[in-house]
């Protein structure tokens, strides 16, 4: 492999091999109809403030939601806690502007902001039967009127404590599935045995755009 190769993501990558970013990533290419993803190079930025303050104002996104904004994906974590997700590499940048961004509008609030890309795992599941594969790992309730487009909660998925974000690509139901970087070979894994019986396929990261 190249000597430019900076990062690893903790799920083994499937043949054939390219960079990214800097990261290893897979470059395999899947056209099934459920197809799964190592999302993990996504940089991914995690804030903390008062669920009631300026700086939630800021930012726009209630708990228990997620939106897009100006290419980075801003999810409602938790009470007073959310998660950027970003292009790969761009970590520390959005980190920074975070803070400025909590230093203008928030000045008297007490606000952490933490890049942890490298320490957490990031999957991708895409295809209209997510639902029907999430549901033999997951007790949560996936119909469209309990989890719609933009939903985000935090539930068990084969026994892990995982965060789900349904992010629907180009009108396909899809749901990024975000646990500590330990956990992420056993989510990996763990998806693609329940999804053998729909004919998932492994599909590799691009970046976004």
């Amino acid at each position: 492999m190249s000597e430019n190769v900076t990062a690893r993501s903790p799920i083994r990558p499937a043949a054939p091999l390219a960079v990214v970013a800097g990261w290893e990533v897979s470059a395999a290419r899947s056209d099934a109809a459920l197809t799964i993803t190592d999302s993990t190079p996504l940089a991914k930025v995690q804030v903390k403030a008062s669920a009631g303050g300026a700086l939630a104002k800021a930012l726009g996104v209630p708990f228990g939601r997620a939106a897009w904004d100006a290419g980075e994906l801003v999810i409602g974590a938790g009470p007073g806690q959310w998660l950027v997700l970003a292009p790969p590499g761009t970590g520390a940048s959005v980190a920074r502007r975070l803070e400025g961004t909590a230093a203008e509008s928030a000045p008297g609030e007490f606000v952490s902001v933490t890049d942890l890309t490298h320490g957490r795992a990031l999957v991708r599941v895409t295809g209209a039967r997510v639902p029907d594969l999430l549901a033999r790992l997951c007790p949560a309730d996936l119909h469209d009127d309990m989890a719609p487009n933009g939903a985000a909660f935090r539930t068990s998925v084969a026994g892990l404590a995982t965060d789900l974000v349904r992010d629907d690509q180009g009108g396909t139901m899809s749901y990024l599935l975000h646990c500590e970087r330990s956990a992420g070979q056993y989510l990996f894994d763990a998806l693609v045995a329940a999804g053998g019986s729909f004919g998932i396929g492994v599909t590799g990261f691009e970046s976004p755009g």
